[in-house]
């Protein structure tokens, strides 16, 4: 029996397989598209859950490392904890299938989409939406279906159905939806500005291939023909919500209507205590009940005042936003703050920022990324006046902040103009409806406060629906009861100029176009009203930065001279670090990052990794110091660390006997690069800088030893030539690992000198210093040297001392 569909999607062909693995589950398939697998299960119960007053359905997207051909990274090879971009995943497979269950099922119904392989040529994440809503087709669970996913992008002005991952990644508009075959009941949108028409185009291609998917779902069904279940539901007994409705339909209206959240919550817990107790002689043991219906009638009376008397819980219109009011600068030590207010939901962000280093490392199946702007939501329980455990970020809180992030992320400078990452954290301290679209408000004011250069502010605005079927009515801010008994929540952020970002979750089988197209219009209004809010605490950005906030400077080199930044095992760099107090990042394209909270300090260390990778060339001049001093000359210091040869016949425009006679080490020096040989080897001079009276000769020490004086030290020439002193240099480069990685010579072993001296004796230029070898007769004369005699004073040959005979 053939239980496979297939179809082409945005000029790639999917299949759907069924039947052929994971047979224990209600539902299950295998959804291919290239060389890309998703499995989907879809596992019900066989008992309700008593007890239970919502419905019990968890959806689970699994990430394995081995879809991508990856052994996870850590001491733990099995994996843990799910990625965000799982979380993220999960929260868009439950989003449009939640909708669709009938209502008081209280079942468990689990639904798990893993990718087993992935060719990253198409994102696997609408994929396991697909997957997750043919399992959910083919299988005996309850299920108003068919609901498919689509991904439409605009790339170059052009939409695209189903992009390839190279396609996303240079789109402006990027739009996820969901529906069944006449409605949407579930979008996620990011865009560069798109404006409210560009949006709803973009959703109305992604519906019409929903309905190809649909079709398709419908004919695997009918392939495999298995009968959906009949559930037991769980609803309010008509009967008590007529009585609730007969006695107490007035008190629950005027308890309603209340501006104040904390007053009416009061006093309608306080009215269905009151109902209950007062029914409990008509329907004994049934409190529960009773309760439950209660809550039902009120849903239903938010639902009428608003639809026939255009009467909000808080008195407001249909249009109307709530009281706005928004602060910045609340927190001195912290990089930026913003404290934004709307009615009785209040979030304050933090904005911290730091190097290019401290963004995160996305590790997943999917292309391994670095994330430099970064935003962390934060639900309290003391923001909703409840007591519960603080722990861990819940999948809702990191959907809330991925949304308020995305509704931001195009209005962040790149790392060209801004070389710094961004941490915002969103504490929510008040919480009455839109929390997520009030942490993208007080974050545009975090922003601005820090100085950071965005292109625009960005507000955010939440909506809402009430329906009965023929009518409905959009409502503009909705708050915690309205949301809680409405009919969808529509998310919208942008500019005065465009959308940023979008997103809508609904509790009944979706929104018309019609609907969308409206919803969108209005937030559109609305948000020119929070941007003036928004404005008026902070028109732009301010020119500085927080005192305590780090400085960044950006350093471009070539890409070859990396090495020598870095140093073997990454001394060069750790010292300019520990030099000058800043903290340097390196990328392979040679740009360096350096970030201190001194500004001379980063200035520093700019100007050494530039001095340190510089290209020198004959005929620079430079004030450079001396380091070492031999018998031929001095090495002298020049930009970076590099070292050059001044001969001693080279110093000055008159006869030096002795280097020492006429510099030192730690004297200062004007030279000019004379050559440059093919080993890299610097040679100096001063003789020209002299005769263009650009320097003054050298003075001679009065001091200085006649040269009959000397032959100590041209004995001594063996230490002056390099081999011991070249091993104290090591620090500074060459061979013995200092600078990095040029070993021709720029800064090298001090052993290379000692072959010149030795060519001015006579040997060849070129030959390498011979390491000393073991002398086992001076070990012994040593072990018998007179006491009298000191270490380093000459002795001739036959100076052995024995003891006489007796």
């Amino acid at each position: 029996m053939d239980n496979t569909v297939s179809l082409e999607l945005g000029g790639k062909q999917l299949r759907i397989e069924a039947g052929r693995v994971a047979k224990q589950a209600n539902g299950s398939v295998l959804l291919y598209c290239g060389d890309t697998v998703i499995l989907a299960t879809a596992t019900m119960s066989r008992q309700a859950r008593e007890g239970m007053d919502f419905f019990p359905l968890t959806c689970d997207y699994e990430e394995r490392k081995y879809a991508v051909g990856k052994i996870p990274g850590g001491f733990v090879k099995r994996g843990g904890r799910p990625s965000e971009k799982a979380i993220l995943t999960s929260r868009l497979i439950d989003r449009p299938l939640r909708p669709l269950f009938p209502d008081g099922m209280r079942n468990d119904v689990q639904v798990v989409a893993m990718p087993l392989s992935v060719d990253l040529s198409t994102a696997p994440d609408v994929l396991a939406v697909n997957a997750a809503a043919f399992a959910l087709a083919v299988s005996d669970i309850p299920f108003d279906g068919p609901v498919a996913c689509v991904r439409v992008i605009r790339k170059d002005g052009e939409l695209i159905v189903n992009p390839s991952f190279e396609e996303m990644t240079q789109a402006d508009m990027e739009i996820i939806a969901a529906g069944t075959r006449d409605t949407v009941n579930m979008l996620e949108a990011e865009a560069s500005e798109a404006s409210n028409e560009d949006v709803v185009a973009a959703i109305q291609l992604a519906h019409d291939n929903i309905i190809m998917l649909c079709d398709a779902q419908d004919e695997l069904a009918r392939k495999l023909g298995v009968a959906k279940a009949e559930p037991i539901l769980s609803l309010p007994d008509p009967e008590i919500m007529d009585r609730i409705k007969k006695d107490f339909l007035s008190e629950i209206s005027s308890a309603l209507v209340d501006p104040d959240k904390a007053a009416r919550e009061s006093a309608l817990d306080d009215l269905k205590k009151s109902i209950v107790e007062r029914l409990a002689d008509a329907y004994p043991e049934r409190s529960a009940d009773v309760g439950a219906a209660a809550d039902k009638v009120i849903k239903k009376e938010v639902r009428r005042l608003i639809l026939d008397e255009n009467k909000r819980p808080d008195g407001r219109d249909a249009d109307t936003i709530r009281a706005l009011s928004s602060e910045v600068g609340l927190l001195p030590r912290v990089h930026g703050s913003g404290l934004f207010t709307r009615g009785q939901t209040q979030v304050l962000t933090a904005l911290v920022l730091g190097s290019v280093d401290d963004a995160q490392i996305v590790d997943g199946i999917e292309e391994d990324t670095t994330k430099r702007y970064m935003h962390y939501y934060n639900f309290p329980p003391y923001s909703v006046g409840e007591v519960r455990p603080m722990r861990g970020p819940g999948r809702r809180e990191i959907g809330h902040g991925a949304l308020a992030e995305k509704a931001l992320r195009p209005m962040i400078p790149d790392e060209e103009t801004f070389p710094y990452s961004i941490l915002l954290t969103s504490e929510v301290l008040e919480s009455n409806g839109s929390t997520s679209m009030a942490s993208t408000c007080a974050s545009t004011l975090a922003l601005m406060d820090a100085g950071v250069p965005i292109k625009k502010p960005v507000g955010g605005i939440a909506m809402g629906l009430m329906t009965d079927g023929d009518r409905y009515k959009i409502l503009t801010d909705i708050q915690g009861m309205e949301d809680f008994s409405g009919d969808m929540d529509f998310k919208v952020a942008g500019t005065r100029d465009g959308v940023t970002a979008i997103q809508l979750d609904t509790k009944i089988r979706g929104l018309s176009m019609q609907q969308v197209a409206e919803t969108i219009q209005k937030a559109d209004t609305a948000r020119q009203t929070v941007l003036d809010s928004i404005q008026s605490a902070l028109p732009a950005p301010r020119e500085e930065m927080s005192q305590y906030a780090p400085r960044a400077l950006v350093v471009q080199i070539n890409p070859e001279k990396i090495g020598e930044v870095i140093g073997p095992g990454g001394r060069n760099i750790k010292k300019i670090e520990a030099d000058t107090g800043a903290k340097l990042a390196i990328e392979q394209d040679g740009r360096v990052f350096i970030t201190s909270t001194d500004a001379a300090g980063g200035e520093r260390a700019a100007k050494i990794v530039e001095d340190m990778t510089r290209e020198l060339s004959v005929g620079e001049t430079f004030t450079g110091t001396v380091v070492r001093t031999t018998n031929f000359g001095a090495f002298i210091e020049l930009a970076g660390g590099k070292d050059g040869l001044l001969r001693i016949q080279e110093m000055s425009d008159h006869r030096i006997g002795r280097t020492e006679d006429a510099l030192n080490v730690g004297d200062e020096v004007m030279v000019r690069i004379a050559e440059i040989d093919d080993m890299g080897r610097i040679n100096l001079e001063r003789r020209s800088l002299i005769a263009e009276g650009l320097a003054e000769p050298l003075v001679i020490n009065p001091n200085a030893a006649p040269p009959s004086d000397r032959r100590e030290e041209r004995g001594d020439r063996g230490d002056r030539g390099g081999r011991d002193r070249g091993g104290d240099r090591g620090g500074r480069g060459g061979r013995s690992g200092g600078r990095g990685e040029d070993h021709r010579g720029n800064d090298r072993e001090r052993g290379d000198r000692g072959g010149r001296e030795r060519s001015d004796r006579g040997h060849k230029p070129d030959r390498p210093s011979r390491p000393s070898r073991p002398d086992h007769t001076q070990t012994s004369t040593r072990v018998d040297r007179p006491s009298g005699l000191a270490d380093n004073e000459p002795r001739a040959p036959q100076a052995r001392f024995r003891p006489k005979a007796s």
